[in-house]
């Protein structure tokens, strides 16, 4: 069966506790993604900072004062919370700090169960406590489009997907924050955002001078450059 390691993005983006709101939403909003996991010092995942929590901070910035007799039935506990939701200013102030993670060896079906039952989007991938890696909604709905994951995944496929990988981190042009790969039988799927033709072609490139490659399908999209990027 396939798991985590075959399909999660390898290049992840992270954020330090300390990260001031605004640059986590500008992370979002530039790379795309739907959250983003805290790491300390020490390289743990202590939390998570989702749109949801973004966007729950920004809506208690617009609440209203509560009347005198509604702040009696709600509690001291209550309000000290809405005061910590509208005016917190780093990353660790607003996480979620209960934090869902798989192994590499994690199957896809797993992984889905654990997005459905805890209502989560995407889920980091840990190795002996390390991050490697995140599996999304959306790496998910990539690999069934791909392959047929009721199928166990091919050693050589993976060792594909590795080398492919490794060669593109090794590039400064192939951003892959914004990419994933699924590779089945030898052919390799792209899945992502480019940001022109010429980086389209080397990602081609690269895919087909991995031994095995059969053939390239090309799935990535093109993202319209803003000025000032």
């Amino acid at each position: 069966m396939l798991t985590a390691a075959d399909v999660m993005t390898s290049t992840v983006v992270t954020v330090s506790p300390e990260a001031l709101v605004p640059e986590v939403a500008r992370l979002l909003q530039d790379h795309r993604i739907s959250g983003v996991p805290v790491v300390d010092a020490g390289g743990k995942v202590i939390g998570i900072v989702s749109e949801g929590d973004l966007i729950g901070h920004a809506g208690a910035i617009g609440e209203q004062r509560r009347s005198w007799w509604l702040r009696l039935l709600t509690g001291d506990d209550a309000l000290a919370r809405d005061y910590a939701r509208t005016h917190a200013r780093t990353a660790e102030e607003v996480m979620t700090s209960r934090v869902v993670t798989v192994p590499e060896t994690a199957s896809l079906g797993e992984i889905a169960h654990l997005m459905e039952k805890h209502g989560i989007k995407r889920v980091p991938v840990m190795r002996d406590d390390r991050l490697v890696g995140i599996v999304s909604r959306g790496n998910l709905l990539q690999a069934l489009a791909a392959t047929d994951v009721s199928r166990p995944a091919k050693a050589d496929d993976r060792t594909i997907r590795e080398r492919l990988i490794a060669e593109l981190k090794a590039q400064p042009w192939a951003h892959m924050m914004t990419k994933n790969i699924v590779v089945e039988n030898g052919v390799v799927h792209l899945f992502g955002f480019v940001r022109s033709d010429e980086e389209r072609r080397a990602f081609h490139v690269a895919a087909e001078n991995v031994p095995g490659v059969t053939r390239v399908e090309d799935q990535m999209i093109r993202r319209q450059t803003t000025y000032g990027e």
